[in-house]
């Protein structure tokens, strides 16, 4: 679970910066017409990204004390309780963290940042029904530009649950809308290695470095694919990338000790 609570954070907290510096966006109204959502003041959106920088490097109480000040300066704001909900839950108040994400949605309930980042912490709770529709109501938000972040997050969800094949459904529709989406390309390798469809694995593991730096499991998982073809130049430079740019990794230890 905390590999997959780490993906969707780091995918959500960045789309929180995006959306946090430009606060006059549109939704669609019940009617189906287009209008503003909420526009904050500037001191409440400073506060609001500095509490975001904040959050993103673990300073909790500075990203506490910066939130607050936005709220004060503007307590109806969906967007600083959504930031709140993220901070409650990596602090691990889950109480906190669901009341900050429902006021969020009592403010703006089409807002897809909020409904993700709801969800993950839906799926955190092991709700995985609510969270799956969560994660749908963001990605069917005609005014969502990148569905496929949504789409991805259930099926981290579902992997993260061991439901493999419903989750494979999802990576492949996230990537039939945006074939670059490093979190949904690093599971469908990993998926189809399981699957022993090695050449597949490969595609992917390929398609992932063009679009993502390796991490030490995407690394890993080269080994073991290359290793499986045959490739043993390919086998040894993944892992002299390995070695070297994760030594302490726990995937170099099982590298060193499968080489002894």
């Amino acid at each position: 679970m905390k590999k997959y609570n780490l993906h969707i954070f780091l995918l959500l907290i960045t789309a929180m910066m995006l959306t946090a510096c430009n606060p006059a966006q549109t939704r669609s109204s019940s009617n189906g017409n287009i209008r503003p959502t909420h526009v904050t003041n500037e001191v409440a959106s400073a506060n609001l990204n500095l509490a975001i920088a904040y959050l993103k490097r673990g300073d909790y109480n500075d990203a506490l004390n910066k939130l607050e000040k936005a709220r004060e300066a503007d307590p109806e704001h969906p967007a600083t309780y959504n930031v709140f909900g993220l901070l409650y839950q990596r602090i691990g108040d889950t109480k906190k963290a669901e009341k900050s994400f429902k006021r969020a949605l009592s403010l703006d309930s089409n807002d897809s940042s909020s409904l993700n980042n709801y969800g993950s912490f839906l799926c955190q709770q092991d709700r995985l029904k609510e969270a799956k529709k969560t994660f749908l109501k963001a990605a069917n938000n005609p005014l969502y530009r990148t569905p496929e972040i949504a789409i991805t997050n259930i099926g981290l969800c579902l992997y993260s649950n061991k439901q493999k094949e419903e989750a494979k459904e999802y990576f492949q529709q996230a990537l039939n809308i945006n074939p670059q989406v490093p979190q949904a390309l690093i599971k469908m390798c990993e998926l189809t290695l399981d699957d022993f469809n090695y050449l597949s694995a490969r595609a992917y593991i390929q398609r992932y470095q063009q679009v993502s730096r390796h991490t030490a499991r995407s690394l890993w998982l080269g080994i073991q694919i290359e290793r499986e073809l045959g490739d043993k130049d390919t086998v040894s430079s993944y892992a002299l990338l390995l070695k070297n740019t994760f030594p302490d990794s726990n995937e170099t230890a099982i590298l060193l000790e499968s080489n002894n």
